[in-house]
């Protein structure tokens, strides 16, 4: 499932895949495929991911559904 929030935290900060793969210690490509929903992130880059972007993981990692109960 692509991450579209994790995508649209990035633009709206105006920084680049490559910025905010500088950022938290990972290449352009791991970003990219984050974002296309092809990698799965560590817990460890997902907290970064958010301090960079000054998100929370709920911000840019929960995936919301609504079939599910509680």
């Amino acid at each position: 499932m692509k991450n579209i929030k994790l995508k649209v935290a990035r633009a709206e900060k105006d920084i680049s895949q490559e910025e905010l793969a500088r950022r938290v210690g990972v290449t352009r490509q791991t970003i990219g495929m984050i974002e296309a929903g092809k990698f799965n992130p560590s817990l460890q880059l997902c907290i970064a991911i958010c301090k960079a972007l000054g998100k929370t993981l709920n911000d840019l990692f929960w995936e919301e559904n609504d079939n599910e109960k509680i």
